[in-house]
């Protein structure tokens, strides 16, 4: 029998640089799905410690797994505030 383990992205983002790259790809890929946004933010913050990423947006850590879990779509407010705790930037371009 074939026995699989669970891939966990957030194993596998190590540095600011992939982080970034990995949220650029997903803000592509997401094709206006803000809970898949959200999701690929609640990775990166599981790289970085959802803990660490708590303290510095002052939300609660049970908050942001609700929020980032990709089950919901958590407001403006909340990506900015993970957004800049995470030390990446949304940008725009054309």
């Amino acid at each position: 029998m074939i026995t699989t383990t669970r891939y966990d992205v957030a194993e596998h983002l190590r540095t600011p640089e992939e982080m970034a790259m990995y949220l650029d790809a997903c803000i592509e890929e997401a094709d206006g799905d803000a809970a898949f946004i959200a999701k690929a933010l609640g990775d990166i913050a599981r790289a970085q410690g959802m803990a660490l990423v708590a303290e510095k947006t002052g939300l609660s850590r049970e908050s942001l797994y609700k929020s980032l879990s990709g089950e919901r779509v958590p407001s403006f407010d909340t990506i900015l505030k993970v957004t800049q705790a995470l030390g990446v930037k949304l940008h725009a371009s054309v």
